[in-house]
């Protein structure tokens, strides 16, 4: 895969990121990426000219894991400034701690937050609620981008009931991209 020209994979990329955008990635759930992944090995401005350069059969694999899988990392992070203002904190410049996987921040006066898809919540819960107690810090803040996984009220008030259970200040969702 390293003979793959950067000019060839950042146009490729361009493109499928354009797309994504277009179609909410972000907010698709697993099972609605699929056909696009199989669309786009299949399609020869994608898939076929990447087939030219490496074996046809890690295309689909490679376009995942390594063209669009940084899309949503991409998104998560430059979403900072909102996820702020969505739990009323004023920007924060050069926090002392940024982390990634899930994304958060740990603030001057120790607070903890952090932010990602709501289909991963149960691993942001943690990593608030860890890494609050590991740096002597507050677990304050979780914001969620709704990705079809907690839509329901029920759902909701599930996931606010272990924000709560583990210390967590402020609870917030995302629903519009």
């Amino acid at each position: 895969m390293s003979k793959l020209p950067l000019q060839i994979r950042d146009a490729i990329q361009a493109k499928l990121w354009a797309e994504c955008d277009e179609r909410g990635w972000m907010s698709l759930p697993y099972a609605e990426r699929a056909p696009f992944y199989e669309r786009w090995t299949r399609d020869p401005s994608i898939g076929g000219q990447l087939a030219h350069l490496m074996d046809a059969r890690a295309v689909r694999v490679y376009i995942k894991d390594t063209l669009v899988k940084p899309y949503v990392r991409e998104r998560l992070l430059g979403s900072e400034d909102v996820v702020l203002a969505t739990l009323g904190i004023e920007a924060v410049g050069d926090a002392p701690e940024r982390f990634i996987k899930p994304h958060g921040l740990r603030l001057e006066d120790g607070r903890v937050l952090c932010w990602g898809r709501s289909r991963e919540w149960k691993s942001i819960l943690l990593a608030v609620f860890e890494r609050g107690a590991s740096r002597n810090a507050s677990p304050f803040g979780v914001v969620l981008v709704e990705s079809g996984q907690t839509e329901d009220p029920k759902r909701r008030e599930l996931v606010k009931e272990a924000a709560r259970r583990l210390g967590i200040a402020r609870m917030e969702w995302l629903d519009d991209e």
